[in-house]
């Protein structure tokens, strides 16, 4: 019987697209952190981590529908909810920027049956 991430879909160069996206995601946190400490625009750096996580999270989405019922997904789902609270309350926005990169560290090296749980 095949496992569900047996069925993920794929595209040639779909893992150096991922890593470079990776790449600029963390970029723009630690531009997002800094504006957030007073060394910089928050903006530039907000616009990053949006954009690059977004195209990370539909990359895996298509990559893997059952995605968004995983935790991992789910907590790609918590998080943008997080980034737009921050937003909506820019004088929560430093103690949310480190729940969600607490949250972003703990379901991205949480052992894959957690990450790959089915909520729902």
């Amino acid at each position: 019987m095949p496992r569900q991430r047996d069925k993920i879909r794929d595209f040639p160069g779909k893992r150096w697209f991922n890593l470079a996206l990776r790449t600029a995601h963390l970029a723009g946190l630690v531009l997002l952190g800094a504006a957030l400490l007073g060394a910089g625009n928050v903006s530039t750096g907000a616009s990053v981590v949006f954009i690059s996580g977004v195209a990370m999270f539909a990359i895996d989405t298509w990559a893997n529908p059952a995605h968004l019922r995983e935790t991992a997904g789910f907590g790609v789902l918590l998080k943008l909810a997080l980034v737009g609270l921050m937003a909506l309350q820019p004088s929560w926005a430093l103690p949310i920027f480190w729940l969600v990169l607490a949250l972003s560290a703990l379901l991205s090296h949480a052992p894959g049956n957690f990450r790959h749980h089915k909520l729902f």
